[in-house]
């Protein structure tokens, strides 16, 4: 609310739909993950064992991402007992990001090499669009992808905190990049492990709960259509 010449102007907040947000995040997400692939400082410890498996397999890391997260997802019901038709949608999340981070790689590929301040500068960069989309696809009930599809379901299935399981995942997710990067190209830092990764860890979580406020401010989100019920998981 505002007063102007002794008026009350209510100042309503723009509109948008929960559904509608799955596409930003998804764009920024990719986008995020394809500036800090070409920056070359280390991605996500999330990410990271898909980058090292697209190294070691010679393919693309779009299509790395959503391999390994297929198999997360196939994880996801031995470990909870249980299939539910809404995994299969988060295997589809993980290819149309995978689809749209190799194509974001590829354009980026075009603008040719990068020196060492402007590789700083769109590190940087990657980490906020990449915190942006997460923050994104918290305001949507559409089905995530794998790596948070699994530490929902498994943190709900056994009554977990999600929180403090998302930490330990992140860690092990970590812990395997090391380990294959130490295995296979006998090097510790390398291969999308770097100071970025440290970076990410240190501060993502802060940068998602900031944008995640901002959106709360900024918008008043409300459901289009009567699906949530079909992707929102309750504890048994």
């Amino acid at each position: 609310m505002s007063f102007r010449k002794g008026v009350l102007i209510i100042l309503k907040k723009p509109h948008m739909s929960r559904e509608f947000c799955y596409i930003p995040a998804t764009l920024f997400l990719a986008l995020g993950a394809a500036l800090m692939t070409k920056a070359d400082f280390g991605l996500s410890a999330v990410v990271a064992p898909a980058y090292l498996l697209s190294q070691i397999f010679g393919i693309s890391f779009g299509t790395a991402e959503y391999c390994l997260q297929g198999l997360l997802v196939i994880a996801v019901c031995l470990i909870v007992r249980r299939f539910r038709p809404t995994y299969l949608l988060s295997f589809v999340s993980a290819f149309l990001y995978g689809m749209v981070l190799d194509g974001m790689i590829w354009l980026l590929s075009l603008t040719g090499p990068w020196n060492v301040p402007v590789r700083l500068c769109m590190m940087v960069v990657g980490l906020v669009l990449s915190s942006l989309g997460v923050a994104f696809f918290f305001k949507t009930y559409l089905a995530p992808g794998a790596y948070e599809l699994f530490v929902k379901e498994i943190s709900l299935r056994y009554r977990l905190n999600m929180g403090r399981f998302k930490v330990i995942y992140d860690l092990s997710s970590c812990l395997v990049a090391v380990i294959l990067s130490l295995a296979i190209f006998q090097s510790f830092f390398d291969h999308g492990i770097g100071v970025g990764t440290l970076l990410v860890a240190l501060v993502n979580g802060l940068v998602i709960g900031l944008f995640s406020g901002w959106l709360d401010r900024t918008f008043e989100f409300f459901d289009r259509f009567d699906l949530a019920k079909y992707f929102e998981s309750r504890e048994e």
